[in-house]
């Protein structure tokens, strides 16, 4: 059996029953599409958090619901926000010829052999990821840009640096080509600038609460005389 394999059962329970399947150790489901109405699936807990971290968001899954296979990807995972377990997951029905749109992380390699690397910097990745579009089984379990050609602060990998693989095209046909990835940059000297602001920051704060307090005493200063002419 394929690891991206998940076997489900219809089900009858919604709404408030669901909370009784949960405690049961299953994951309630709909699977959208196909020639038929959404069905009302569940499957056991553990089965499928282990294809939901194999798959994610970009990879298709061979759904077994009652016997009855249908190939399928992920439209959307609920999470509970205290106990951060997953309370339920959307289904899409696909079929291996169609063109389906998937998320694709972003893997940048080789940059430890770049020219940057070699003088001690690093870079931000500010993409993580991106929307491809592609048959199921041509679809990208990553996107891989070669970062071995950064060599200075400033250097940048861009949306036109992807080498896309056959079969597989960006989902954003409007997408600008110059939209950075990643950008290098000297962690050094970014921790000095720092530095040096917030050590310029506390000079002008101790400045101003000199001044107030010479100002304090001037005042106070005032009206002593002021009082010892009343008197």
């Amino acid at each position: 059996m394929s690891e991206n394999t998940l076997t489900l059962e219809k089900r009858t329970e919604t709404g408030k029953k669901l909370k009784g399947l949960r405690e049961a150790g299953k994951i309630p489901s709909v699977i959208y599409g196909g020639s038929n109405d959404p069905i009302l699936a569940a499957s056991d807990y553990n089965a499928t958090e282990k294809v939901l971290h194999i798959a994610g968001y970009h990879s298709t899954i061979d759904l077994d619901i009652d016997g009855k296979k249908q190939l399928a990807i992920v439209k959307d995972v609920a999470i509970d926000p205290v106990s951060r377990k997953i309370i339920n997951v959307e289904f899409q029905a696909v079929s291996a010829d169609q063109i389906i749109e998937a998320t694709a992380p972003i893997v940048i390699a080789n940059f430890d052999g770049s020219d940057a690397a070699k003088l001690h910097l690093v870079y931000l990745q500010v993409m993580e990821e991106i929307d491809v579009k592609a048959k199921p089984s041509e679809l990208p379990e990553e996107i891989i840009v070669d970062g071995s050609k950064l060599a200075k602060v400033g250097d940048k990998l861009t949306v036109a640096d992807i080498v896309l693989p056959a079969g597989v095209e960006f989902a954003d046909k409007e997408m600008s080509k110059d939209q950075v990835i990643a950008n290098v940059y000297d962690p050094a000297a970014e921790a000095a600038a720092r530095e040096a602001a917030d050590k310029a920051a506390a000079e002008a704060a101790a400045a101003a609460e000199g001044e107030a307090s010479a100002e304090g005493e001037a005042e106070a200063s005032a009206e002593t005389e002021g009082e010892q002419k009343a008197e």
